[in-house]
């Protein structure tokens, strides 16, 4: 074989003919001087060549591969007959653009976010270490994995050695003070420890990372992320070795994180030591769980071996303080896994709704090309007459599939990049968001996709069009019909698989729809309309007293209540649906001691100002609320709420009664002061979505807590229009004390659920499409039964039947398949609802009026899709459908 004639074939054509024409030439001329007439002598001469076609295919066929010239007549064929068909095509086409497209879209966040190894030294051998309970019962569906105390981080560090190395991380905040006028500025920071970086394998892009000398407390050094290094200093280099002024002290910058590096989430702007600000409670304690740990394995120990050594020296943590929250095991986590644990489930979720709506869209084009087979049988039984084998019929037509699905998947590659960046956009809390784009592997995974789906489409309808009864195609006429009823019955079939998955994307859609609404709607508490919400910072050396704290606290409350237009004014250190923050075990006085290895009793832990419950409308159940004279001097007065009563106070009153906090003790307080329950109030929810926990309210004016306040403002009009005045009266205070986090309770609400939106929004979309997609199938079904039996219902029509019996007939016929298929698809969904209990919220998996609707919009739709072709039937003429053919 020559594959310089396979590739340059017009050239060697052209070659081999003048060869042909020379031969016969010279042939020509050798017959002549033997004594023939010219006519004869070229006679012969053709003769003694054969014929000149024979040896160019000849010739042709021993120069080229035999799979790539099937493949090209294929190819060629496909296209011939697919451009007779330009409206089949284009139908076809955006069908599987769309799908894949949704398909791609969803594969490269998936990859991203789930797949791709995270950009460090070997990041196969890190994990996350986390605290759990040893007992499977004891862990919580959301608090399976909780957070490390550092005092048992060091333990684990100094006392195992199946990790190479392990660094402990936390969250933390500062003041970022202008140098050159600039505003001051609330900025998230993280605090690590000295060896994190190293661990990672990161390096700075200018200057160093910590060194284990500067980790410790006091120490005053910060690196800067990219973002930052680029936003507030312009990317000077010279930042290097300067001071930058946080909380008000001078902190001296010696490096730059690269660009890529967004680790844990990229809202972090600036990393410190993990112990600069650590206060000697949080790092001596085994009952503050405020930090995560990330460690690197050791290549010659698995990762069983190294969690063993971790987890005794856990367990033995925890038979040591067995009146502290002290977890008995630890439990490891990837730290893909663990950047994408809050998007991971519907994540899950969207990939298979996309994956239903492509497999509907593939039986769609199926459907199509079994229409279309059925137009082409007495084609197809002729070339089977005339010696073509099935195999090459049947590669035929799955090249024309592979021509529709690869133009598709062409156009849901272009697709894929437009949703891709909507997706990244408009999801929350997206981890590696900014490094989400097409890649080489997301192009192999469509192409992959386009040849399943192409498989998937296109290999029923061929063996179907060219089975043991194609050859009765070239003796049945329209009249009888008896050669397309097999025909009909996989259309139908078809068509019923594909309307019972899209039932069950309507009830995960309908579901997930409900569910968002009663988030919406989900009473959180307390009043969420007119209330304005605010956050602040005090920074420590410049208000290091509670007095301090107290005095400009209420100077703020006494400012703001005088403003025109509020309401009410009240402080917390957090607010209802505002998060988690943090819980403390505690003991009640009154009771039996709890026993050993039974968990302590726990609660969510807030500070109140004294018109914190008023101004809220967070009602009083019983007792009374805080008052202005508990404060710094210690009362040490609690209020709790409803539901902490019934969980630890069943039939009891617990007015009068004490607690026991441990972890409030470290707070300042003498360990062995307890708290009296001074009130009972209604519940709140941490999380719209969640159940309220039991909860703990102590007084802000007592000096508890943190620095960081919450400000809620009650409005007599609309809030933000109050957020302008409020700030002066911060700025009046303190000019240099930065707001952050201004927004009304209603948009702190709305942010919680856009993720929960979008999951309701995309699964509603798909099922919506997956709808539509089914229509267009059931009114191509029914059309198409309608054709074939024209001569039949011309025939029952002279026989005496009435317009509105052949009208009932069709359309009971076209009905039939949605009905099947709304049957099959309840059963799925009553199996595949079970996925999403999780997500849902007031609503249960198999709710009567989610159910109900799906049925009543899948017969809207499929009525109308039904009447128009089954009218068209009823109206037919039938001497004119006798005639037909």
């Amino acid at each position: 074989m020559s594959w310089l004639r396979f590739l340059r074939r017009k050239r060697s054509d052209a070659e081999l003919h003048d060869e042909i024409e020379a031969f016969l030439t010279e042939e020509t001329a050798d017959n002549e001087a033997r004594g023939m007439s010219p006519e004869e002598a070229r006679r012969q001469a053709r003769i003694k060549l054969g014929s000149p076609q024979k040896v160019c295919e000849s010739l042709w066929a021993q120069n080229s591969p035999l799979l790539l010239t099937h493949v090209g007549h294929d190819v060629k064929y496909a296209f011939r007959t697919l451009s007779r068909t330009p409206g089949f095509s284009i139908i076809a086409v955006a069908v599987m653009a769309l799908c894949i497209g949704a398909a791609t879209s969803l594969f490269t966040i998936m990859r991203s976010v789930l797949l791709r190894p995270l950009p460090f030294r070997d990041p196969s051998r890190l994990v996350m270490l986390y605290e759990h309970h040893r007992e499977a019962g004891a862990n919580k569906p959301d608090f399976t994995y909780n957070p490390v105390a550092a005092a048992d981080f060091y333990d684990w560090r100094l006392k195992t050695q199946g990790f190479e190395d392990m660094a402990i991380m936390r969250y933390a905040g500062y003041i970022l003070t202008g140098e050159r006028g600039e505003l001051p500025e609330t900025v998230r920071a993280a605090a690590g420890s000295w060896n994190l970086f190293q661990l990672l394998g990161v390096q700075p892009a200018l200057g160093r990372a910590f060194t284990e000398s500067e980790d410790r407390p006091g120490i005053t050094v910060v690196m800067l992320t990219w973002d930052v290094f680029q936003g507030r200093f312009a990317g000077d280099a010279k930042i290097v070795g300067r001071q930058i002024h946080l909380d008000a002290r001078p902190f001296t910058v010696i490096g730059v994180l690269p660009s890529w590096f967004n680790y844990p989430d990229a809202g972090i702007q600036l990393w410190v030591p993990y112990k600069t600000d650590a206060t000697p409670e949080l790092l001596q304690h085994h009952d503050w769980h405020q930090s995560q740990v990330v460690a690197r394995l050791r290549p010659d120990l698995s990762l069983a071996s190294a969690l063993a050594q971790v987890g005794a020296v856990q367990y033995q943590l925890h038979l040591q303080y067995p009146r502290d929250p002290v977890n008995a095991d630890v439990a490891p986590r990837s730290l893909n896994e663990d950047l994408a644990r809050n998007v991971k489930r519907p994540l899950d979720l969207m990939l298979c709704a996309v994956g239903c709506m492509l497999l509907i869209g593939c039986l769609n084009v199926s459907n199509l090309l079994v229409a279309r087979g059925a137009a082409r049988q007495k084609e197809v039984a002729i070339r089977s007459a005339l010696g073509a084998l099935r195999a090459t019929l049947i590669r035929e037509q799955l090249t024309e599939c592979v021509l529709i699905c690869a133009a598709g998947g062409l156009g849901g590659i272009l697709l894929s990049v437009l949703a891709t960046k909507f997706l990244a956009h408009a999801w929350r809390d997206l981890p590696t968001a900014q490094s989400i784009h097409l890649d080489g592997a997301v192009i192999v995974f469509a192409c992959a996709l386009m040849f399943a789906a192409a498989l998937v489409a296109g290999l029923l309808p061929a063996l179907s069009t060219t089975g043991k009864t194609t050859m009765k195609a070239l003796q049945t006429s329209a009249r009888t019909g008896a050669s397309s009823v097999s025909r009909t019955a996989l259309r139908k079939s078809l068509l019923t698989v594909e309307i019972g998955i899209t039932v069950v994307l309507l009830v995960a859609a309908g579901l997930l729809l409900k569910s968002f609404l009663q988030l919406r709607s989900a009473d959180v508490g307390c009043v969420t309309k007119d209330t304005l919400s605010l956050k602040y910072s005090l920074p420590e050396k410049k208000y290091d007293t509670p007095e301090k704290v107290n005095a400009f606290n209420e100077a703020l409350l006494e400012r703001v209540r005088t403003i025109p237009g509020v309401h009410a004014a009240a402080l917390g250190n957090t607010l209802p649906a505002a998060g988690y923050w943090g819980d403390f075990v505690f003991t009640v006085k009154e009771h039996p001691p709890v026993k050993a290895g039974e968990d302590l009793p726990e609660g969510l832990v807030r500070w109140a100002d004294p018109g914190y419950f008023s101004a809220l409308g967070i009602p009083l159940v019983n007792g009374r609320f805080f008052t202005s004279d508990e404060r710094v001097a210690r009362s040490y007065k609690v209020i709790v709420s409803r539901k902490l009563v019934r969980q630890y106070f069943p039939g009891d009153n617990p007015i009068g009664k004490h607690l026991h906090v441990p972890a409030h003790a470290h707070a300042g307080a003498p360990g062995d002061v307890d708290y009296e329950i001074v009130g009972v109030v209604g519940d709140t929810l941490y999380q719209v979505g969640r159940e309220p926990k039991a909860t703990l309210y102590f007084p802000i004016l007592e000096g508890g807590g943190s620095n960081t306040q919450m400000l809620a403002v009650r409005t007599e009009s609309e809030p933000l229009q109050l957020s302008v005045p409020v700030q002066k009266q911060i700025a009046s205070l303190d000019p240099e004390l930065p707001v952050s986090d201004v927004r009304t309770m209603d948009q702190l609400i709305s942010e919680s659920l856009v993720n929960a939106s979008l999951s309701a929004t995309l699964v509603l979309a798909f099922a919506i499409l997956s709808l539509l997609l089914a229509s267009v199938g059931l009114y191509g079904v029914l059309s198409y039964l309608t054709t074939q039996r024209t001569s039949e219902l011309g025939i029952r029509m002279a026989l005496g039947a009435r317009r509105d019996q052949l009208l009932q007939l069709m359309l009971v016929d076209g009905l039939r398949p949605a009905l099947f298929g709304l049957g099959l698809g309840l059963v799925m969904s009553f199996a595949a609802t079970r996925i999403l209990q999780s997500m849902l919220f007031g609503t249960k998996p198999l709710d009567p009026v989610v159910l109900s609707g799906v049925i009543a919009t899948l017969l809207a739709v499929a009525v109308p899709a039904c009447l128009a072709p089954a009218w068209r039937a009823s109206r037919l003429d039938p001497m004119k459908s006798l005639r037909t053919e």
